[in-house]
C-alpha cells in the first residue's frame, strides 16, 4: 500500500495530458493494518484530493509504520476458509461474491477464534496514520 500524488495538465478542450508522480511514499504492508474486528485490514476512508490551477492537496491513509502480524494472518484466512465453508458468517464488510458462495452451515464447526492482539502481534501492528501535503503545480 502506498500513498501517490500525481499530476496532469487539462487543456482548454478538458483533455488530459499524461500523468506523473509528484509524490511517492514509502510502501507499507497493509496485512500490517486492522479493522476493529481484526477481520480485515484498514485500507482507510481518509483518502481525498483537491486541486486548483496553481496546486493540489492530498491526503491519504498510510501504513508504512505498520508490521504484519502472521497470526493475525493465519486468522483472517482461516476466517475466510470457514465463510466459504458455511460454518462462519460473513461480515457485513465481505465482498458480495463471497457472500453468494456461502454453503449451508454445518452444524459442528464453529467460527475460528483470533489470537490475542496484546501477546502474538508486534507492537506496531494496526499502526496506519493519516499523511497528507499540498504540491504545486509543476507546471504554471
Amino acid at each position: 500500500m502506498q500513498g501517490v500524488v500525481r499530476h496532469a495538465d487539462v487543456a482548454e478542450d478538458c483533455s488530459i495530458g499524461a500523468f506523473s508522480d509528484l509524490h511517492r511514499a514509502p510502501d507499507g504492508d497493509a496485512r500490517g493494518s486492522s479493522q476493529n474486528n481484526l477481520a480485515a485490514g484498514f485500507l482507510g476512508d481518509y483518502n481525498y484530493a483537491v486541486a486548483t490551477r496553481d496546486y493540489g492537496a492530498a491526503v491519504w491513509n498510510d501504513v508504512r509504520n505498520a508490521a504484519d502480524c502472521p497470526a493475525i494472518d493465519t486468522y483472517r484466512q482461516e476466517l475466510v476458509d470457514a465463510v466459504l465453508a458455511g460454518s462462519a458468517e460473513p461480515r457485513e464488510e465481505d465482498l458480495p461474491e463471497v457472500r453468494n458462495e456461502v454453503r449451508d452451515k454445518p452444524e459442528e464447526e464453529e467460527e475460528p477464534e483470533p489470537p490475542a492482539v496484546q501477546q502474538e502481534a508486534p507492537a506496531n501492528f494496526g499502526n496506519s496514520d493519516i499523511y497528507g501535503g499540498s504540491y504545486a503545480d509543476p507546471t504554471p
